[in-house]
């Protein structure tokens, strides 16, 4: 029913019936390109917001059908960008969760698009012409590189805890350092995570120190498993102490009790030889006794989203036969970029070169200086006067919570202007296509040069 106001509206009178616009010749190339349904939707739209215009007085003259068409057609092209935009980088934080985490190599980039389109052996025995097991497809790279008894995978770490613990000791106790109920981020904690997985929490020692007697002393018939969780998204320092994962394994065998860890990030390699801060490395801890470990595919490893859990076969077996398994599989998208992920692990000579995260991680003060050198003449002169372009000495991180105290020594573009805030300039480059993302440090626009590598992506467009 239309208001008084709408009634006595001469303008609205002129505004042409829906249909009448979707017979236009106006129209007649995006009705064939598009779906009627859809185009009807968008004239609405743009006719209810002509309504608006005229009644809050800044439409004052008929609209035209072209000209309405036009709205017509620019609304709808408005939508065919897709809503995951390509951005630039240059936040100085390489493993951005908001943007991503992890760039995948481009083997693992073909290996997606390849099975895309096409039928693929996902669970299908070519030699029994029969059901196979989606694991296959990772396991036997995964068992290799870690040197676990068996794998299996499903869509992120958090899933792969979850599903863990709840296979373990799902009704029973399991026993946590205080240190180490972290938040995992996104306001996912380890107590909460537990508690979904039936698991029933049983905290020892205190936030700075805790003991293996702690744990002997918190055993009973009802604990299930003693959890070792990696804080890898913060630090305890001053007056501390901690259980080591041999210890915790040592009690764990004399009481028969299994031994799992979370390692959260997790790395398949020392990534100390790259001259980067130590991670724990999956395969040292499989080795030190751990009968269950879990870690993210997507992080440190450089690979698709992906929970990946390694250990002893037996409680492998008892996992991939747990319900909540089959609802957090992946499926073949993240698989096939997981398989392409592990084999470049396995084979090639230089994983630096393989892997756009490690290139990140590794990227040399020189490297970035001679790009920062290409890149201020061409800001400058896109930016134009009253602009300050300069070089300056800053700090990165690796980002997802992975080392949080170790910072990446780093170069930036510093951008200042005597009458635009900083936020003023970043709105500037946001708005730029694609978006150059970058941070705000004392009053100055900082684009981080560690992940960029053409000059031209640094200039606004």
């Amino acid at each position: 029913m239309k208001s008084s106001q709408e009634g006595r509206h001469p303008l609205l009178r002129t505004l042409p019936a829906v249909e009448k616009l979707l017979a236009s010749p106006a129209l007649a190339h995006v009705i064939q390109r598009y779906n009627r349904s859809y185009v009807t939707e968008k004239t609405r739209t743009v006719l209810a917001t002509l309504r608006q215009e005229m009644l809050a007085g800044s439409v004052t003259t008929k609209p035209d059908e072209a000209t309405i068409a036009q709205q017509i057609e620019a609304a709808i092209a408005r939508e065919d960008r897709s809503p995951l935009r390509s951005v630039v980088n240059a936040t100085g934080t390489v493993l951005h969760t908001n943007l991503g985490r992890a760039l995948l190599a481009p083997a693992a980039i073909d290996e997606i698009i390849r099975v895309a389109g096409t039928s693929v052996t996902l669970e299908y025995d070519l030699t029994e012409a029969g059901r196979g097991d989606r694991d296959e497809i990772i396991e036997d790279d995964i068992v290799a590189l870690t040197g676990a008894e068996a794998a299996t995978i499903v869509n992120n770490n958090a899933a792969a805890v979850l599903l863990a613990l709840n296979t373990l000791a799902e009704g029973k106790e399991g026993i946590v350092s205080r240190g180490e109920l972290v938040e995992i981020g996104g306001s996912f904690r380890i107590p909460d995570v537990m508690r979904k997985s039936g698991v029933i929490l049983r905290e020892v020692g205190t936030t700075n120190r805790t003991r293996i007697t702690d744990y002997a002393e918190a055993m009973t018939p009802q604990t299930g498993v003693l959890l070792k969780v990696h804080p890898s998204n913060y630090r305890i320092i001053g007056f501390t102490g901690s259980v080591t994962l041999d210890e915790l394994v040592a009690l764990g065998r004399t009481h028969q009790i299994p031994v799992m860890e979370d390692l959260g990030a997790g790395a398949l390699v020392d990534l100390s030889a790259y001259g980067l801060p130590k991670e724990p490395v999956v395969a040292e801890r499989v080795a030190s006794g751990a009968d269950v470990v879990t870690f993210s595919g997507d992080k440190l490893l450089g690979g698709p989203q992906a929970g990946l859990i390694v250990g002893r076969k037996e409680f492998i077996a008892e996992i991939k036969k747990n319900p909540f398994k089959r609802a957090l599989r992946p499926g073949k998208l993240t698989l096939a970029a997981m398989s392409a992920t592990l084999r470049l692990y396995r084979r090639t000579p230089d994983l630096i070169a393989a892997f756009p995260t490690l290139r990140w991680l590794t990227r040399s003060q020189a490297e970035m200086d001679a790009i920062a050198a290409h890149i201020i003449p061409l800001l400058q002169a896109q930016l134009g006067e009253g602009f300050a372009v300069t070089v300056e000495d800053t700090h990165a991180q690796i980002g997802s919570g992975t080392l949080p105290e170790e910072d990446l020594p780093s170069r930036a573009i510093a951008i200042r202007h005597a009458r635009l805030s900083a936020e003023k300039i970043a709105t500037r480059f946001r708005a730029s296509d694609p978006p150059i993302l970058g941070r705000i440090h004392d009053g100055a626009f900082l684009l981080d040069l560690r992940g960029i590598f053409r000059a031209e992506d640094l200039v606004p467009l």
